[in-house]
């Protein structure tokens, strides 16, 4: 086989990172660009207020990002066949990332050049609604991709006697939804902050957080079916929560902090809240009396014209 730019043929171009998407990635430059911007325009608010809306904003953007990748993933260093009715063994670092709308699977080699070849795939088999897996399991089949990958993948195939895909489509698949309708509760929060209708925004943040924590109990319904023993050359490649899901247990857990604070200032002193939403200045100028004007006679004498000395000087 030959190579063209350092990739076989058969691949059109390279694979996608692990764990990640183009989706994903749009999410999160959009929600740094925000950050960024809100950065710059730090220095033009004045006071205490300049601390309260850096820790709001970064906070509010911080709960926006959910990043969705690798909620389960595992490594494992092993010696295994690298293709299929061959006896050539090699070194290898075998990586299983597990997401809500499929799996990807990595295999690098130690070092990456070995028996003439390059040892350095990713591959991605995506099983939420709308997509093929098994497709997507044959289409590798038919590329001749190496044996550790085939051998993982077809662990989650709805033909594995392990019987996995079925739990995890359907736990992906409400996972995700639970998340989406976390970020449609965490903008209506936002836009009752702005308004603003403060104890109300902090209860749509105990909502947030709650539908955060039912994605996350959703997922975790996988763990109930027995996983199977995923077995390379002489060494067993063990699943963990990965990064992901850490990541939205800590953001649940703050959307529940953040607006059991807020519910809890609004009866208890409400006056603090106003001031860390920037608002008791606006309120007291809102309901502040007009002052009495003091003039000054003497500016007011020679301000004046000579046709009005005697009303002057009755003042």
């Amino acid at each position: 086989m030959t190579l063209f730019d350092g990739v076989y043929p058969f691949y059109p171009q390279q694979r996608k990172a692990a764990g990640f998407d183009i989706s994903t990635i749009i999410v999160i430059v959009v929600f740094l660009t925000l950050a960024c911007t809100f950065l710059l325009i730090i220095p033009g608010i004045r006071g205490r207020a300049r601390l309260y809306w850096t820790l709001r904003a970064l906070l509010s953007l911080f709960v926006g990002v959910v990043i969705v990748g690798d909620w389960e993933t595992g490594w494992v260093q092993a010696n295994t066949s690298y293709k299929s009715f061959s006896s050539v063994q090699v070194n290898v670092d075998i990586g299983l990332h597990i997401g809500l709308a499929g799996v990807n699977v990595t295999l690098k080699g130690n070092p990456v050049n070995q028996i003439n070849e390059t040892i350095n795939y990713n591959e991605h088999f995506p099983w939420n609604f709308g997509a093929d897996y098994d497709h997507s399991y044959s289409k590798g089949l038919e590329k001749g991709l190496p044996s550790p990958i085939l051998y993982v993948a077809e662990k989650f195939s709805t033909q594995s006697p392990c019987d996995v895909h079925r739990q995890y489509r359907i736990a992906g698949h409400y996972a995700s939804v639970m998340l989406w309708v976390a970020f449609c509760t965490w903008i209506i929060s936002n836009i009752l902050f702005s308004m603003p209708v403060l104890v109300y925004g902090g209860y749509m943040f105990l909502v947030t957080g709650a539908f955060v924590i039912f994605s996350l109990l959703s997922f975790s319904t996988v763990r109930n079916s027995p996983m199977c023993v995923i077995q390379i050359g002489t060494r067993t490649l063990h699943v963990a929560y990965g990064v992901s899901f850490w990541l939205v247990l800590a953001i649940g857990l703050l959307c529940f902090v953040f607006g059991i604070t807020i519910v809890a200032m609004h009866h208890l002193n409400l006056e603090l809240l106003k001031t860390f939403f920037d608002l008791r200045e606006d309120k007291a100028e809102e309901y502040q009396e007009m002052p009495e004007v003091f003039i000054n006679s003497s500016f007011v004498n020679n301000g004046l014209s000579p046709s009005q000395p005697s009303e002057i000087n009755s003042i």
